[in-house]
Formats: C-alpha cells, sequence, structure tokens
C-alpha cells in the first residue's frame, strides 16, 4: 500500500497538497484526517474543496457536524461532504443523523475526528495524519484499501521547502 510522509513548512504547501490530492480523488472515496486542533485538518479540505470547483465558504462542521458540498470530478458532478466529529457525544449519535448514508459509491467523505466515531463509521481508504513540528506541520497518508491506493499512486506532489 502507498504511503507518503510530507513536511509542509506553511499553510501555501498545506494548499497545494489538498490541490495535488483533489486531482486523484474518486467517487466512493473516505478520508480520515487525524491531528491535533490547529494541525491543518480543515485547512486542507479547504483546498480540496476549492481545487475541486467549489466556490463558497468552507468552514469547519463542529457544530453541524457535516457539511455537504457540490463539486465536479472528472467533469461530473460529486458531493463532497466534510465531517468534523470532535463534538460528537457517541457512536450512535453519527447513526442517529443518518450520517452512514452520505457513505456511497457516488460521495466523497472527508472525516475529521474519526475516531469518535469508531467503530460504526465506514473503513477509510486513505488516512492522513498531521503533526504539528518545526516550523509547520508533517502530514502522511496512508492508502488502506486498493481505491485508495489507486488514488496515490496517482498523487504528483513534491513540497516546496
Amino acid at each position: 500500500m502507498q504511503v507518503f510522509q510530507f513536511h509542509l513548512p506553511d499553510e501555501a504547501q498545506t494548499n497545494a497538497l489538498g490541490t495535488a490530492l483533489s486531482s486523484v480523488l474518486i467517487p466512493g472515496l473516505v478520508l480520515y484526517l487525524h491531528g491535533d486542533l490547529g494541525a491543518g485538518k480543515t485547512a486542507l479540505t479547504r483546498a480540496l474543496l476549492h481545487a475541486s470547483g467549489y466556490t463558497g465558504r468552507v468552514k469547519s462542521p463542529t457544530y453541524t457536524l457535516a457539511e455537504p458540498y457540490q463539486v465536479t470530478i472528472d467533469q461530473k458532478p460529486v458531493t463532497m461532504t466534510h465531517f468534523d466529529l470532535y463534538r460528537m457525544a457517541s457512536p450512535e449519535e453519527f447513526l442517529d443523523a443518518g450520517f452512514r448514508e452520505h457513505f456511497n459509491e457516488k460521495s466523497i467523505c472527508i472525516v475529521e475526528w474519526p475516531e469518535k466515531g469508531e467503530p460504526v463509521l465506514p473503513s477509510p481508504d486513505i488516512n492522513i495524519t498531521f503533526t504539528v513540528s518545526r516550523s509547520g506541520r508533517d502530514v502522511e497518508l496512508r492508502a488502506l484499501s486498493d481505491k485508495g491506493n489507486q488514488c496515490l499512486a496517482r498523487l504528483n506532489f513534491a513540497p516546496h521547502l
């Protein structure tokens, strides 16, 4: 399985990674974003969405738990749903909200704080882990499925240090 590790010295490089990732995404993907508060999870998601054609404001769905966005992937409309489970009290809350229906072969789901949804959350295709370090952040992208491996195999990104 594909694994990439990068040091991102600033938010511009986080945005560049989001843009690069947007070009390899396919419908049906589930991305888990791990990292402390302020590590870059929402910044990456914002860059992904904007690079996929969304022109509006992207905010962290900390209180709503989920925000769906209409984007274009390979010239086709796709719903990309951004989940932030930080304030979720229990995994049952995820089920009660009906969020499982967003996880299908026509959508892309990006989940911040996925550990709050275990064990009811669908498995990820790609784990993205942010760690604040030095001047910036380190990020690891790890494929966990054939679909995730297919995407990361096409990723073309080299941060400018």
